[in-house]
């Protein structure tokens, strides 16, 4: 399920001065005092994911901007759906926003998405090395066949179940390029390797569907809950 929030800024500002831990933090501040408040304390995965604030470019006074926070838990994003509803103005960063409108939205998968974030994979988690496609090594099989291992474990997760995929986690692919994205956590700041794809395509049985669903909203990749691995239907 999805929720997409449209809002204005009641000041001008740099687009840049709100980042993904700046969305991340007022996602979680919506979860305070509710079934959900512990949530940024649990270890392993959190099962949400959320898009660039679009359209892309600077805040200006009164202009519509919009931000889609997605999950597979549907009590998740109607809570936060609650939350807002009762809001006017919330704060990102230092920056005062005021809530236009509200949507709640249960898209299923198509066969053809992608990536509205990038999506971010390690290639060695102990060297804490990720994939890059631009070092002359390119192994795209290697990356998809992490991308499923990962996608299937967190499907587990959240389901208790001990689902495989009998195929590729897509059939055909078309790869846009590599990015580089600067994260600080706890006033460390580091640099992480992530991708954007034009298309990723797969004829997804009906005994798919629901693995398809899932990881259309819960994301692609490590580090979801901070804004990565972002999925979109191709229109």
């Amino acid at each position: 399920m999805r929720l997409i929030l449209e809002f204005k800024p009641l000041t001008d500002f740099n687009y840049y001065d709100i980042n993904k831990h700046n969305i991340q933090g007022f996602i979680y501040s919506l979860l305070k005092n509710t079934d959900f408040k512990d949530y940024h304390d649990i270890s392993g995965f959190k099962f949400f994911n959320f898009s660039n604030i679009f359209p892309v470019s600077d805040f200006k006074y009164g202009e519509h901007k919009k931000l889609i926070i997605s999950s597979p838990n549907s009590a998740f994003i109607k809570l936060l759906y609650y939350k807002l509803s009762n809001m006017e103005i919330f704060r990102l960063n230092k920056y005062y926003m005021e809530i236009i409108k509200l949507k709640l939205i249960k898209n299923s998968c198509s066969n053809t998405l992608i990536s509205g974030t990038p999506i971010i994979l390690f290639e060695n988690k102990n060297e804490n090395r990720y994939f890059s496609f631009e070092n002359g090594n390119i192994d795209f099989d290697l990356f998809f066949k992490r991308l499923k291992n990962n996608a299937e474990k967190k499907y587990n997760a959240y389901t208790k179940e001990d689902f495989t995929l009998e195929s590729d986690i897509f059939d055909n692919f078309e790869f846009n390029r590599e990015v580089s994205i600067e994260l600080t956590i706890r006033n460390n700041t580091f640099i992480v390797i992530g991708s954007l794809w034009k298309e990723l395509f797969k004829d997804i049985r009906k005994s798919d569907k629901h693995f398809y669903n899932f990881i259309f909203d819960v994301g692609l990749g490590e580090k979801n809950s901070i804004g990565f691995g972002f999925l979109n239907n191709r229109r």
